[in-house]
């Protein structure tokens, strides 16, 4: 009787880096959300993702989670990112690596940070460590964006999102309150609070601080609150507004920290960069998007298209460009663009 061996392939235990490694979007910033796994013989028997910024990485997490430490010595380590092999907020994880003897890493994709890129798989392999790179590397750099655009560009990743109406308003002409008018539906609104537990940042102008008295947390949803970032030229608001709450970090860019009169898109990308900013969502209103437009400073579009029309408002930012795919929620259309740049 023959009998079969299963052979699973190194690209399914990466694809698992991938998913646990999104537990870390927003807690993990401005560290990369990294995913791992370790494996015996085609069996999971560890897997971890990165703390909360300061915490652990995935691997020490993930060598830490497998109860018989004895079988790490004939384990694979796979991570979604090569493994830091520096000092910072923790001691290098290729150290770790070694201590334990573990003889083969897979790695989706290199790290770009300068004192990382590829000094960790060269650390690994003087250890006598057979390491295999480039597994998934797509899927790996599409979900660890943020973190390779922060390295890469020297700015944030960053993502405009707005809800229009039928007609193409953002906002009406007059109403009665300081509050928000609700173009979307409460389902869309549930995961704008989701992507908000899941950026570093979220940026609006003073415009709608004032017109909507904003509270920017996540409240929808269980999640963290992105650190509150608003371009207030004058910086004058009063500090009763729901944004200065002491939910989360909040911070004010105005006239000392940017020139209002030039590339204004530009400056606050270099002025979260300089914060360590990795991503920043920004809601507008439409000025403060337009600046990004105009400026060719994004990397997603998320626009939100409800049933309601306005006879007269605030229009929706100009732009053109093909939306990367469409998603039907409750009423409302969700257009999801990227630049192509």
């Amino acid at each position: 009787m023959k009998i079969k061996i299963l052979i699973i392939e190194d690209s399914t235990f990466i694809k698992r880096c991938i998913e646990i490694g999104k537990n870390g979007f927003g807690t993990a910033a401005p560290n990369p959300a990294v995913g791992s796994v370790v494996v015996v013989d085609g069996q999971i028997i560890g897997e971890g993702w990165t703390s909360a910024y300061g915490g652990a990485h995935a691997e020490v997490n993930a060598i830490a989670s497998v109860k018989n430490k004895s079988l790490l010595a004939k384990s694979t380590l796979y991570v979604s990112l090569e493994p830091c092999c520096h000092h910072g907020k923790t001691p290098p994880c290729t150290d770790l690596i070694i201590k334990h003897k573990i003889q083969r890493v897979v790695i989706g994709c290199i790290d770009s940070n300068t004192k990382v890129s590829g000094k960790g798989v060269a650390a690994l392999e003087a250890a006598g460590c057979k390491v295999k790179v480039g597994i998934e590397e797509e899927l790996c750099k599409e979900h660890h964006r943020r973190f390779l655009t922060f390295q890469n560009k020297k700015r944030p990743y960053v993502i405009l999102k707005w809800a229009e109406t039928k007609n193409g308003f953002i906002a009406p002409k007059k109403k009665k309150n300081r509050t928000p008018v609700w173009i979307s539906s409460s389902e869309s609104r549930q995961l704008v609070h989701q992507w908000r537990s899941e950026e570093h940042a979220i940026l609006v102008g003073g415009n709608t601080v004032l017109d909507d008295n904003p509270s920017l947390t996540t409240r929808m949803i269980s999640g963290r609150n992105p650190i509150r970032i608003v371009v207030d030229q004058k910086g004058t608001l009063p500090k009763s507004l729901a944004v200065f709450s002491e939910d989360a970090k909040t911070h004010v860019l105005s006239n000392n920290d940017i020139n209002f009169n030039n590339e204004i898109a530009k400056q606050i990308c270099n002025k979260l960069y300089e914060m360590s900013i990795l991503s920043v969502l920004i809601e507008g209103g439409q000025k403060t998007l337009q600046y990004f437009i105009d400026e060719n400073l994004w990397d997603e579009m998320r626009v939100f298209k409800g049933p309601t029309e306005f006879t007269a408002g605030t229009k929706s930012p100009v732009f053109k460009d093909t939306p990367r795919h469409k998603v039907s929620i409750a009423d409302d259309e969700l257009c999801i663009y990227r630049n192509k740049k």
